[in-house]
């Protein structure tokens, strides 16, 4: 059950982020003030934490919808294997995010 709510709520957080990456996109293209004003956003505590957070948002919904996508070719429906896949989502998605933020950060330095 919680696994299926936190996937519509990442779902939910998908869209409204995509909406923010639309904004982003419109700064970028309407000059260096505008992505100025953006990227220093981003930097900011709580732009970081939005960020983190989208990205973990990206993170559980693809592995659970993965998931999903095993379950409805008929597979994983004993008790065991269900909550088993479940905790993989979970845990494979916060290893996806903080692979994602350390390739991030080594790369560049800072995201």
């Amino acid at each position: 059950m919680v696994t299926s709510i936190l996937h519509r709520a990442t779902g939910v957080v998908l869209a409204v982020g995509s909406l923010l990456i639309a904004y982003a996109l419109v700064a970028l293209a309407a000059g260096p003030e505008q992505w100025a004003k953006v990227a220093a956003c981003m930097a900011s505590p709580l732009g970081f934490l939005v960020l983190f957070g989208w990205s973990w948002a990206f993170a559980y919904h693809l592995f659970n919808g993965l998931r999903h996508l095993v379950q409805d070719a008929g597979y994983g429906y004993k008790v065991a294997s269900f909550v088993r896949s479940s905790w993989t989502s979970v845990f494979g998605s916060l290893a996806l995010t903080a692979i994602i933020w350390v390739v991030a950060m080594t790369m560049r330095g800072g995201a």
